[in-house]
C-alpha cells in the first residue's frame, strides 16, 4: 500500500493519527514544523518541502494550518496560501485524494436544528472559520477541475473527553476520528463531500448521513461523561453551531488587541 501523507502531524487530532491510523492498514508519512518520529519537517510555505513530501503518496489528509482565530496574515498565509499550495502539490504529483480538516466554525452562526445537514449556506464565526469555507470551496474545485477526490470533514469537538453541555452534542473522540479518516480514505464513493466530524453521541444535532454514506461508523457517545461534566451548565451560546467562537472575544478587533 502507498502511504498516506498526514500533515500536522504533531498536533492534537494528527498525534492521535499517528498512533490509530497504522492499526487500520495504512501506512502514515507524517509532516509537520515540528519534528516527530520517523516524520518528515517542512512547511506549508515551501513548494519543494510539500512536493518532497507528497511524492508516492496515494492520498493526503490535511490538517496543517492554523487552528483557531488568529489576525488575518496568520490565517491568510497558513490556511489560505498554504491550502492552496498543498492542493497544487497534490496535482503536480497525480495523488488522486485529500481528507480536509474543516470546521464547524465554517457555519458557525447556523441556529442549531435537529439532524442539521450540510448542505445550508455558510455562516462563519470567525476569520478562521471564512478560511475553512475557502477550504471547502477550494476542494470543490479541484473535483470539478482536475477529477480529484475530496472530504471536508466540519469537526466539532476533539478531546479525549467532552467537559460541558455543548461537547455532549459536538465531541470527536480520539479512536472516532481515526474511524472517520479511515472511511474517508476507503470510500470508493467519495467524490466531494462535506460530513460533520463528530461521534455517536446520544445528544447530538449534527446529521451524520454524509459521514455514513462514506462508510463511517462511529462507536463512541459523550453520553458516557454526562455525570461528570467540568462545566455542567449550559451557556447561551449553545443555540449556535459554533458555541463560544460566535460570542464576545472573537471580533476582529478583540483578536488584534490579544495578539
Amino acid at each position: 500500500m502507498s502511504p498516506v501523507l498526514l500533515t500536522g502531524a504533531a498536533g492534537r487530532i494528527g498525534t492521535a493519527l499517528r498512533s490509530r491510523l497504522p492499526d487500520l492498514g495504512w501506512d502514515v508519512r507524517s509532516f509537520d514544523r515540528v519534528a516527530v518520529p520517523g516524520g518528515m519537517v517542512g512547511d506549508l510555505s515551501s513548494d519543494a518541502d510539500l512536493d518532497a513530501a507528497v511524492a508516492g503518496v496515494s492520498a493526503i489528509v490535511h490538517l496543517a494550518g492554523q487552528p483557531n482565530e488568529a489576525p488575518w496574515p496568520v490565517i491568510r498565509d497558513a490556511n489560505i496560501d498554504g491550502l492552496v499550495r498543498l492542493f497544487e502539490a497534490a496535482r503536480r504529483a497525480g495523488v488522486p485524494r485529500v481528507v480536509f480538516a474543516s470546521s464547524n466554525h465554517a457555519t458557525g452562526f447556523t441556529p442549531v436544528t435537529a439532524e442539521l445537514g450540510v448542505d445550508g449556506p455558510n455562516r462563519p464565526d470567525t476569520l478562521y472559520g471564512v478560511s475553512k469555507v475557502f477550504g471547502e470551496a477550494l476542494g470543490r474545485y479541484y473535483v470539478d477541475r482536475y477529477d480529484m477526490q475530496v472530504a471536508c470533514l466540519r469537526i466539532g469537538t476533539f478531546a479525549d473527553r467532552p467537559d460541558d453541555m455543548r461537547t455532549l452534542s459536538t465531541w470527536l473522540s480520539p479512536d472516532d476520528s481515526a474511524r472517520l479518516v479511515d472511511a474517508c480514505l476507503r470510500s470508493p464513493d467519495l467524490t466531494y463531500s462535506v460530513v460533520w466530524g463528530i461521534s455517536a453521541n446520544t445528544r447530538r444535532t449534527w446529521s451524520l448521513d454524509s459521514a455514513y454514506a462514506l462508510g463511517y461508523r462511529p462507536q463512541d457517545d459523550a453520553e458516557a461523561y454526562a455525570g461528570s461534566l467540568a462545566r455542567p451548565e449550559p451557556d447561551p451560546s449553545d443555540g449556535l453551531v459554533g458555541g463560544g467562537f460566535t460570542g464576545p472575544g472573537f471580533g476582529l478587533d478583540e483578536v488584534a488587541a490579544r495578539s
